[in-house]
């Protein structure tokens, strides 16, 4: 019988098939190829930067952080899929996953890995950062008093940014809406 390889988990990291980072208060710390090159970046110029630069605007930054403390704190790991932002600007829908390796402070030390969805799933429209939130929160299936509940809103405001969701996507109904934000033709 041979012995076992010595297993190299630097090499792994930096060629895994998805983006993968590692943080400390929402700062990168380390980060592979594959992260850097799905964001435009070269992986030295993200290290000791904010997750800020990869969201769409300060204010998703800040919401997306807060909602995550308490499904981090019970769990221990997040995940969703959500609109995020390359170097060049451009806004494309994200599988992220994280977990936290502090469960009193998941924010102070975390794993992270990231896919880009773009390819099944392109950003089709113009929508302002409530309306990036509720559609990715919607194509989680979750219903309006379930998002108003979550980010804060009340029921109607969120069917407002639903209505004004299904005229952007020429969707007639909410299962249609969730269909093109996923990117399923009819």
């Amino acid at each position: 019988m041979s012995a076992l390889p010595t297993i190299d988990y630097e090499t792994i990291f930096q060629n895994a098939p998805v983006g993968m980072c590692v943080s400390h208060h929402r700062v990168i710390q380390a980060c592979n190829e594959a992260l850097a090159r799905m964001f435009g970046y070269q992986a030295r110029e993200l290290i000791g930067e904010s997750f800020l630069v990869l969201y769409p605007t300060l204010d998703e930054f800040e919401r997306t952080g807060a909602r995550i403390v308490p499904i981090m704190s019970a769990k221990g790991h997040y995940s969703d899929e959500r609109i995020m932002k390359r170097a060049n600007q451009e806004l494309f829908w994200c599988h992220v996953s994280g977990r936290s390796l502090t469960h009193d402070d998941p924010h102070a030390a975390g794993i992270w890995t990231f896919e880009d969805l773009s390819a099944k799933r392109p950003v089709t429209a113009e929508l302002t950062p409530r309306e990036r939130e509720i559609a990715a929160l919607l194509v989680e299936g979750k219903t309006s008093k379930l998002i108003a509940r979550q980010v804060g809103l009340s029921p109607r405001t969120v069917e407002m940014h639903r209505a004004k969701l299904m005229r952007k996507f020429s969707a007639s109904t909410s299962s249609e809406l969730v269909h093109r934000l996923v990117g399923v033709t009819s």
